[in-house]
């Protein structure tokens, strides 16, 4: 008979993976793709470096979840704030992308390593699949503007475009470890501000 795990097993090597993966974004924040080594991350769950592969096929396979895992927690945010949160459409657009800037300047390490750090082939295609799903995002409130007469008439797919790779744009040289004396604010502002004008909205529809 095949040897079947007990629900005890199942949840507690869920429980295992669940902070593998969370302990291996924290040791990419710190140190980036190149120094998270399985044997770093294995360390810093406080498993060993063997144990790791009962959750995860390879290296690369690691990497790819941690992405997927902290991208996607920046999506969900960005959602709610264009799709739930306060204010207009264009006061929504503006609050996004002061909110996604935040964030990314808060957690810098992180941050570049989602956005900019050299890494795998693997990495690199997770990130065209999350960019496609941030313009997704932007395009549906750029639409909603243009429909409440708030925005002028346009394509919604190509100022999401634009936003979204602008604010990638601006954002690295911030993000990089030389240029950690850039006043945050003012990054965030004008990324705000840049969002609108993009968008043909008022700047002075930006939060403060």
């Amino acid at each position: 008979m095949a040897y079947r795990r007990t629900t005890a097993v199942e949840d507690r090597l869920a429980a295992a993976r669940e902070r593998l993966i969370d302990q291996a974004i924290e040791v990419v924040a710190e140190v980036g793709w190149a120094g998270a080594s399985v044997t770093a991350v294995a360390a810093a769950a406080g498993m060993s470096a063997g144990s790791v592969y009962q959750h995860v096929e390879s290296k690369a396979a690691l990497a790819v979840e941690v992405f997927r895992r902290a991208a996607g927690r920046e999506v969900e945010v960005l959602h709610r704030v264009l799709r739930d949160g306060d204010g207009d459409p264009v006061q929504r657009l503006a609050a996004g992308v002061t909110v996604f800037s935040r964030r990314a300047l808060e957690r810098r390490g992180l941050a570049y390593a989602l956005l900019a750090a050299p890494s795998e082939p693997a990495i690199e295609q997770e990130r065209l699949e999350f960019r496609r799903r941030y313009r997704s995002v932007f395009a549906e409130v750029v639409r909603e503007g243009v429909a409440a007469g708030l925005l002028p008439e346009q394509d919604a797919e190509v100022t999401a475009a634009a936003v979204c790779g602008a604010i990638g744009e601006m954002l690295v040289d911030p993000l990089s470890e030389s240029s950690h004396g850039r006043d945050a604010g003012r990054v965030v502002a004008e990324l705000a501000t840049m969002s609108l004008r993009c968008a043909g909205a008022r700047p002075a529809a930006a939060p403060r």
